[in-house]
Protein backbone atom coordinates (compact mmCIF):
# COMPACT_ATOMS: atom_id res chain seq x y z
CA UNK A 1 0.00 0.00 0.00
CA UNK A 2 2.98 2.41 0.51
CA UNK A 3 4.56 1.50 -3.12
CA UNK A 4 5.26 4.82 -4.58
CA UNK A 5 4.06 3.11 -8.22
CA UNK A 6 0.72 4.77 -9.29
CA UNK A 7 -1.47 3.95 -11.86
CA UNK A 8 -2.01 6.87 -14.18
CA UNK A 9 -5.60 7.18 -15.43
CA UNK A 10 -6.74 9.78 -17.83
CA UNK A 11 -9.93 11.36 -18.41
CA UNK A 12 -11.93 15.11 -17.83
CA UNK A 13 -12.38 16.79 -14.74
CA UNK A 14 -16.40 17.81 -14.06
CA UNK A 15 -17.86 20.00 -12.09
CA UNK A 16 -21.37 20.93 -13.28
CA UNK A 17 -23.77 19.92 -11.46
CA UNK A 18 -21.42 18.94 -8.81
CA UNK A 19 -20.63 20.43 -4.98
CA UNK A 20 -16.35 20.32 -5.34
CA UNK A 21 -14.70 21.14 -2.58
CA UNK A 22 -10.90 22.01 -2.02
CA UNK A 23 -9.63 18.09 -1.45
CA UNK A 24 -12.11 16.87 -3.66
CA UNK A 25 -13.48 16.69 -7.58
CA UNK A 26 -15.55 14.57 -9.40
CA UNK A 27 -13.23 12.42 -12.59
CA UNK A 28 -14.70 10.68 -15.57
CA UNK A 29 -12.32 8.66 -16.92
CA UNK A 30 -11.32 7.70 -20.17
CA UNK A 31 -11.04 4.14 -19.74
CA UNK A 32 -12.73 2.83 -16.47
CA UNK A 33 -11.48 -0.77 -16.57
CA UNK A 34 -8.53 0.67 -14.90
CA UNK A 35 -9.84 1.18 -11.44
CA UNK A 36 -9.80 -2.78 -11.43
CA UNK A 37 -6.52 -2.65 -10.99
CA UNK A 38 -6.29 -0.70 -7.79
CA UNK A 39 -6.92 -1.65 -4.55
CA UNK A 40 -10.38 -1.88 -3.10
CA UNK A 41 -11.49 -1.54 -7.00
CA UNK A 42 -14.33 -3.21 -5.83
CA UNK A 43 -16.15 -0.17 -3.60
CA UNK A 44 -15.71 2.82 -6.97
CA UNK A 45 -19.45 3.24 -7.87
CA UNK A 46 -19.04 5.73 -11.23
CA UNK A 47 -22.58 7.84 -11.65
CA UNK A 48 -24.82 7.68 -14.21
CA UNK A 49 -22.28 10.27 -16.31
CA UNK A 50 -19.37 8.19 -15.51
CA UNK A 51 -17.78 10.08 -12.81
CA UNK A 52 -16.49 8.95 -9.64
CA UNK A 53 -15.46 11.52 -6.29
CA UNK A 54 -11.88 11.51 -5.82
CA UNK A 55 -10.41 11.76 -2.40
CA UNK A 56 -6.65 14.15 -3.26
CA UNK A 57 -3.60 12.25 -1.19
CA UNK A 58 -2.22 13.61 1.55
CA UNK A 59 -4.24 17.33 1.86
CA UNK A 60 -7.55 17.88 3.56
CA UNK A 61 -9.06 21.76 3.03
CA UNK A 62 -11.15 23.19 5.01
CA UNK A 63 -15.11 21.94 4.51
CA UNK A 64 -17.08 23.69 2.28
CA UNK A 65 -20.22 21.78 3.23
CA UNK A 66 -20.28 18.78 6.04
CA UNK A 67 -24.10 18.63 6.00
CA UNK A 68 -24.97 21.75 6.86
CA UNK A 69 -21.79 22.86 8.48
CA UNK A 70 -19.08 24.62 7.16
CA UNK A 71 -15.70 26.45 8.05
CA UNK A 72 -13.25 29.10 7.63
CA UNK A 73 -11.68 29.61 4.03
CA UNK A 74 -13.23 26.84 2.68
CA UNK A 75 -15.06 27.93 -0.02
CA UNK A 76 -11.35 29.69 -0.61
CA UNK A 77 -9.45 26.38 -0.69
CA UNK A 78 -11.79 25.50 -3.33
CA UNK A 79 -11.83 28.40 -5.80
CA UNK A 80 -7.83 27.33 -4.93
CA UNK A 81 -8.02 24.33 -6.37
CA UNK A 82 -10.38 25.08 -8.96
CA UNK A 83 -8.49 27.38 -10.65
CA UNK A 84 -5.41 25.82 -10.46
CA UNK A 85 -7.65 23.04 -12.50
CA UNK A 86 -8.06 25.89 -14.97
CA UNK A 87 -12.05 26.43 -14.27
CA UNK A 88 -13.19 29.96 -14.86
CA UNK A 89 -16.28 32.14 -14.79
CA UNK A 90 -17.95 29.44 -12.25
CA UNK A 91 -21.89 30.08 -11.24
CA UNK A 92 -23.06 28.52 -7.92
CA UNK A 93 -26.29 27.99 -6.92
CA UNK A 94 -24.89 27.42 -3.00
CA UNK A 95 -22.42 25.01 -3.12
CA UNK A 96 -23.55 23.76 -6.49
CA UNK A 97 -21.86 24.41 -10.14
CA UNK A 98 -24.24 25.55 -12.37
CA UNK A 99 -21.89 26.72 -15.06
CA UNK A 100 -17.96 27.32 -15.52
CA UNK A 101 -15.61 28.00 -18.14
CA UNK A 102 -15.19 25.21 -19.69
CA UNK A 103 -17.25 22.50 -18.46
CA UNK A 104 -14.75 20.02 -18.29
CA UNK A 105 -10.72 19.94 -18.36
CA UNK A 106 -8.79 17.45 -19.68
CA UNK A 107 -6.17 15.85 -17.24
CA UNK A 108 -5.57 12.46 -15.46
CA UNK A 109 -4.73 10.90 -11.65
CA UNK A 110 -2.42 9.06 -10.11
CA UNK A 111 -3.76 6.23 -7.73
CA UNK A 112 -3.29 3.34 -6.50
CA UNK A 113 -6.34 2.17 -3.87
CA UNK A 114 -9.96 3.36 -3.05
CA UNK A 115 -10.43 4.88 0.50
CA UNK A 116 -13.00 3.12 2.12
CA UNK A 117 -15.79 5.44 0.82
CA UNK A 118 -14.86 4.36 -2.51
CA UNK A 119 -13.22 7.36 -3.98
CA UNK A 120 -10.08 6.84 -5.36
CA UNK A 121 -7.21 8.86 -3.97
CA UNK A 122 -5.83 10.48 -6.24
CA UNK A 123 -2.85 13.29 -7.01
CA UNK A 124 -4.41 15.25 -9.59
CA UNK A 125 -2.32 16.34 -13.15
CA UNK A 126 -2.93 18.27 -15.60
CA UNK A 127 -2.29 17.15 -19.31
CA UNK A 128 -0.59 14.10 -20.51
CA UNK A 129 2.94 14.22 -19.05
CA UNK A 130 4.22 11.95 -21.85
CA UNK A 131 2.81 8.82 -19.72
CA UNK A 132 0.65 5.86 -20.84
CA UNK A 133 -2.60 4.41 -19.81
CA UNK A 134 -1.61 0.69 -19.15
CA UNK A 135 1.66 1.68 -16.77
CA UNK A 136 1.77 2.26 -13.46
CA UNK A 137 4.17 5.29 -12.91
CA UNK A 138 6.32 5.62 -10.14
CA UNK A 139 6.00 9.17 -8.53
CA UNK A 140 8.98 10.75 -8.13
CA UNK A 141 10.04 14.29 -6.18
CA UNK A 142 9.40 15.75 -9.80
CA UNK A 143 6.42 14.21 -11.20
CA UNK A 144 4.79 15.24 -7.42
CA UNK A 145 5.92 18.86 -7.66
CA UNK A 146 3.68 18.97 -10.97
CA UNK A 147 0.89 18.06 -8.76
CA UNK A 148 -2.35 19.90 -7.55
CA UNK A 149 -1.75 18.34 -4.09
CA UNK A 150 1.45 20.04 -4.12
CA UNK A 151 0.05 23.41 -4.87
CA UNK A 152 -2.85 23.21 -2.53
CA UNK A 153 0.21 22.42 0.27
CA UNK A 154 2.58 24.68 -0.93
CA UNK A 155 0.07 27.72 -1.07
CA UNK A 156 -0.88 27.00 2.37
CA UNK A 157 -4.51 26.34 1.41
CA UNK A 158 -5.02 22.87 2.90
CA UNK A 159 -3.87 20.99 5.96
CA UNK A 160 -0.98 18.46 5.42
CA UNK A 161 -2.94 15.09 6.16
CA UNK A 162 -0.99 11.92 5.13
CA UNK A 163 -2.36 8.19 5.69
CA UNK A 164 0.09 4.57 6.59
CA UNK A 165 -1.08 4.02 2.75
CA UNK A 166 0.86 7.45 1.17
CA UNK A 167 4.56 6.23 0.31
CA UNK A 168 6.85 7.84 3.19
CA UNK A 169 9.19 9.40 0.59
CA UNK A 170 6.45 11.40 -0.51
CA UNK A 171 5.48 12.20 3.14
CA UNK A 172 8.64 13.69 3.77
CA UNK A 173 8.77 15.98 0.58
CA UNK A 174 5.16 16.93 1.44
CA UNK A 175 5.67 17.67 5.05
CA UNK A 176 8.63 20.18 4.07
CA UNK A 177 6.55 21.80 1.66
CA UNK A 178 3.58 22.43 4.17
CA UNK A 179 6.02 23.25 7.40
CA UNK A 180 7.47 26.14 4.60
CA UNK A 181 3.66 27.27 3.96
CA UNK A 182 3.39 27.68 7.62
CA UNK A 183 6.87 29.38 8.42
CA UNK A 184 5.55 32.26 6.09
CA UNK A 185 2.27 32.02 7.59
CA UNK A 186 0.07 31.46 4.21
CA UNK A 187 -3.32 30.72 4.14
CA UNK A 188 -4.59 28.15 6.52
CA UNK A 189 -1.72 28.74 9.00
CA UNK A 190 -3.09 32.50 9.39
CA UNK A 191 -5.94 31.21 11.43
CA UNK A 192 -5.37 27.72 12.04
CA UNK A 193 -6.29 27.27 16.41
CA UNK A 194 -5.84 23.38 16.17
CA UNK A 195 -3.94 23.41 19.50
CA UNK A 196 -6.34 24.62 21.31
CA UNK A 197 -10.00 25.81 20.61
CA UNK A 198 -13.51 26.91 22.05
CA UNK A 199 -16.44 24.19 21.20
CA UNK A 200 -19.35 24.86 23.36
CA UNK A 201 -21.33 25.44 19.43
CA UNK A 202 -21.36 24.79 16.28
CA UNK A 203 -21.05 28.92 15.73
CA UNK A 204 -17.63 28.51 17.41
CA UNK A 205 -15.60 26.35 14.22
CA UNK A 206 -18.44 27.98 11.90
CA UNK A 207 -16.97 30.06 9.18
CA UNK A 208 -16.85 32.81 11.25
CA UNK A 209 -15.38 30.78 13.86
CA UNK A 210 -12.04 29.18 14.72
CA UNK A 211 -10.45 27.72 12.14
CA UNK A 212 -9.45 23.53 12.97
CA UNK A 213 -8.15 20.21 11.30
CA UNK A 214 -10.80 19.30 9.18
CA UNK A 215 -10.69 15.56 10.22
CA UNK A 216 -11.16 16.88 13.71
CA UNK A 217 -13.94 20.11 12.67
CA UNK A 218 -15.88 16.96 11.23
CA UNK A 219 -16.01 14.62 14.63
CA UNK A 220 -17.00 18.10 16.47
CA UNK A 221 -19.74 18.24 14.29
CA UNK A 222 -20.63 14.43 14.37
CA UNK A 223 -19.68 14.94 18.23
CA UNK A 224 -22.45 18.14 19.03
CA UNK A 225 -24.71 16.73 17.05
CA UNK A 226 -24.88 13.69 19.57
CA UNK A 227 -24.58 16.02 22.58
CA UNK A 228 -28.36 17.68 21.10
CA UNK A 229 -29.36 14.44 20.91
CA UNK A 230 -28.54 13.33 24.65
CA UNK A 231 -25.33 12.24 25.01
CA UNK A 232 -23.34 13.28 28.23
CA UNK A 233 -19.34 13.28 27.93
CA UNK A 234 -16.66 14.99 26.12
CA UNK A 235 -15.54 14.70 23.18
CA UNK A 236 -12.77 12.48 24.25
CA UNK A 237 -15.64 10.19 25.71
CA UNK A 238 -17.85 10.33 22.24
CA UNK A 239 -14.63 9.56 20.40
CA UNK A 240 -14.68 5.98 22.24
CA UNK A 241 -17.87 5.42 22.29
CA UNK A 242 -18.27 6.69 18.51
CA UNK A 243 -18.39 3.00 16.89
CA UNK A 244 -21.47 2.47 19.19
CA UNK A 245 -23.23 5.82 18.23
CA UNK A 246 -22.06 6.12 14.82
CA UNK A 247 -21.99 1.97 13.67
CA UNK A 248 -18.25 3.21 12.53
CA UNK A 249 -14.72 3.77 14.65
CA UNK A 250 -13.81 7.93 14.21
CA UNK A 251 -11.18 7.34 16.67
CA UNK A 252 -8.61 6.98 14.66
CA UNK A 253 -5.38 5.16 14.87
CA UNK A 254 -2.72 8.20 14.58
CA UNK A 255 1.12 7.23 14.07
CA UNK A 256 3.13 10.49 15.50
CA UNK A 257 6.75 11.38 14.15
CA UNK A 258 6.63 7.65 12.83
CA UNK A 259 7.49 6.49 15.96
CA UNK A 260 4.62 5.91 18.44
CA UNK A 261 0.44 4.96 17.37
CA UNK A 262 -2.01 6.38 19.75
CA UNK A 263 -5.61 7.22 19.15
CA UNK A 264 -7.26 10.38 18.22
CA UNK A 265 -9.27 10.34 21.84
CA UNK A 266 -5.72 10.65 23.40
CA UNK A 267 -4.11 13.53 21.85
CA UNK A 268 -7.23 15.98 23.59
CA UNK A 269 -7.78 17.18 26.71
CA UNK A 270 -10.96 19.09 27.03
CA UNK A 271 -11.10 21.84 30.07
CA UNK A 272 -14.67 23.04 30.17
CA UNK A 273 -15.32 24.59 26.38
CA UNK A 274 -11.67 24.63 25.78
CA UNK A 275 -9.80 21.60 23.57
CA UNK A 276 -6.12 21.30 23.81
CA UNK A 277 -4.72 19.33 20.83
CA UNK A 278 -1.09 17.84 22.19
CA UNK A 279 0.53 17.19 18.77
CA UNK A 280 2.09 19.05 15.84
CA UNK A 281 -0.30 18.74 13.20
CA UNK A 282 2.49 18.28 10.77
CA UNK A 283 3.77 15.14 12.95
CA UNK A 284 0.88 13.11 12.21
CA UNK A 285 0.63 10.34 10.25
CA UNK A 286 -3.36 8.66 10.45
CA UNK A 287 -3.37 4.76 9.90
CA UNK A 288 -5.65 3.84 6.76
CA UNK A 289 -8.98 2.57 7.76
Amino acid sequence: MSSPFYRLIRGNFAIIGKQPDGDSIRFVADNPKLYESLHRAYRIKPSRDGSVQLRLEAIDAPETHYGKAAQPLGKEARDRLLDWIGFKSIEYKKNEVLDSKPNTILGAILTKAADANGRPISYVLLGKDGFDDEKWVMVDEKLLEKTANFNMLSTGSAYYTVYTSTPFAHRQLLRKVALEAREKNLGIWQKDTTSEFALEDADDISPKGQLILPKLFRRCIDYLKAVDGGFRGNLEDWLIDSSKILSRNENDRVVIRDSEEVRLSELLVQRNSKIVFQADLLDLTFVEK
